[in-house]
């Protein structure tokens, strides 16, 4: 698995909101992204974007001497 995480702001408030996304989904391969964002009245509809991630995940699948 590879993947990156950006902190961009401080994480302030109470509440949040994170939101994760399946980019796109191979047999094997598949790309994610997803968002944190604050949930507070004083900030904007969708919220102060705190942090942002990427990520590359490998699916293996009947391999031997593996195991979940």
């Amino acid at each position: 698995m590879i993947r990156e995480v950006n902190l961009l702001a401080p994480a302030r408030g109470n509440r949040f909101r994170a939101v994760g996304r399946v980019v796109r989904a191979g047999r094997t391969v598949t790309v994610v992204s997803a968002e944190l964002r604050v949930v507070d009245a004083d900030a904007d509809e969708r919220g102060a974007l705190v942090a942002i991630m990427t990520g590359t995940m490998m699916t293996v699948r009947d391999r031997p001497g593996l195991s979940d």
